[in-house]
């Protein structure tokens, strides 16, 4: 039987975004959002108001690297079933264990607070370790319920549900505590996780997910590397891998930087809340289904290098801003053209991550490109400030726009390989 043809323009987009897998992507993306805050920013506030110093503060937010690493037990979540509950499956059951961990953590944290410090940073850990769990088991269950034609779809409706995540978690966590108190504001957390469970227990498994051999430590750890490289052969895997690793550099080397070039622009907190975490977080979403609709439309080359020239070309906004410090227009224009290209480029790249992995090793090949993508631009971010002081804003603004330059090379030599693959999907 020949394989359905793949079907793009309207029909594509269409058929992308009413996969009945998109609305469940979007509550499953409501709980990957919510502890992320919880056990980072609106953590720190938290911890602050309690009066502990900025430097055990500072070391205490080392629980969210928890989502950097989470690729290190990845293979034991695709080679194993969930204790207890395996009959729901290895994604559920993996799925339904996290949950009911940040649940229990959230709550354990209401309940002993940052006064009984040991037992309060030991449930915050818990809650890293549970939320990249999560995170971890969605990418991959999101990966095996669709079509690949339908990943980006699914991209834009989860990044849906993990902003609204982001909010309550944010600015809803710090009303809730402003008026009432931070351990009804976590138990309030608590019972906003049971939205992805009951969504959990009401999806299916993917079809496709079989029992592994339990003892296959080796085929655990290692088969997903040599999985990679095989399919892909060295020379193009080691392309495909400096590509992600550059693909969002642009953007992530203003990301340390934003914030204190906001305050040495002349904005206020207020606009900065008002534009950059309000505004700009809707952008953001309309960004990233924009992206979900080019991919269907378009394809997922094309796709990739409207992303890629959007996320360099809108650093030069930001020269706007620098000419114009203290004006609201010139703020407006750059987190517009920012977070949009930000959101349309982050859903664009999601659907090419999962195109890339394989089914037999979905959750550990998607977590350790998810974190090639994005270690880049962390340690070349810890370098920003230096280059900042050296240069000054405009001139870092338009350096890091350049990097586009050798992203666009890979592509190009990636375009061959990008098309065979989509014949071959």
């Amino acid at each position: 039987m020949s394989k359905p043809q793949r079907v793009r323009g309207w029909r594509g987009i269409v058929a992308a975004f009413g996969t009945p897998s998109a609305g469940a992507l979007c509550l499953l993306g409501f709980g990957s959002g919510l502890p992320f805050l919880l056990i980072g920013y609106t953590l720190s506030i938290w911890l602050r108001e309690f009066g502990m110093t900025l430097s055990t503060i500072g070391l205490l937010s080392y629980v969210t690297f928890f989502y950097v690493f989470k690729f290190l037990w990845a293979p034991f979540l695709d080679r194993w079933p969930a204790p207890l509950i395996g009959r729901l499956g290895r994604r559920r059951g993996w799925l339904v264990w996290s949950i009911a961990l940040l649940m229990a953590a959230f709550a354990g944290m209401a309940m002993t607070g940052p006064v009984h410090l040991v037992a309060f940073v030991s449930l915050a850990a818990l809650a890293g370790f549970s939320g990249a769990t999560q995170d971890t088991i969605v990418d991959a269950y999101r990966i095996e319920i669709a079509p690949p034609e339908a990943q980006a779809a699914l991209a834009a409706t989860y990044t849906l549900g993990y902003r609204l995540g982001l909010i309550l978690s944010g600015a809803g966590a710090l009303y809730i505590a402003a008026f009432s108190s931070w351990r009804v504001t976590y138990l309030c957390m608590a019972a906003a996780m049971l939205i992805p469970l009951v969504t959990v227990l009401l999806v299916r498994e993917p079809a496709h997910i079989r029992p592994r051999d339990r003892l296959d430590i080796g085929a655990a750890f290692i088969g997903p590397f040599a999985d990679f490289f095989r399919r892909h052969g060295v020379l193009v895997a080691v392309m495909i891998l400096l590509f992600i690793g550059l693909f969002k550099l642009p953007d992530q080397m203003l990301g340390v930087m934003a914030g204190p070039f906001y305050i040495d622009s002349g904005y206020s907190k207020e606009q900065i809340a008002t534009v950059s975490k309000l505004y700009g977080v809707w952008i953001g979403i309309g960004g990233a289904f924009l992206g979900g609709v080019s991919v269907a439309a378009l394809g997922l080359r094309r796709s990739l290098l409207i992303g890629g020239l959007g996320l360099a070309l809108s650093n030069l906004l930001y020269v706007l801003m620098a000419l114009n410090p203290g004006q609201t227009w010139a703020f407006v224009a750059a987190i517009s053209g920012d977070n949009s290209t930000l959101g349309f480029a982050g859903v664009v790249l999601i659907a090419y991550l999962s195109s890339l992995t394989s089914l037999e090793f979905t959750a550990t090949q998607y977590a350790l490109l998810v974190s090639l993508s994005n270690l880049p631009g962390k340690l070349i971010g810890g370098m920003s400030g230096f280059l900042v002081e050296q240069w000054g804003y405009v001139r870092f603004f338009v350096f890091s726009s350049l990097f586009i330059v050798p992203t666009l090379a890979l592509l190009a030599l990636l375009w061959r390989h990008m098309k065979l693959q989509e014949r071959a999907e």
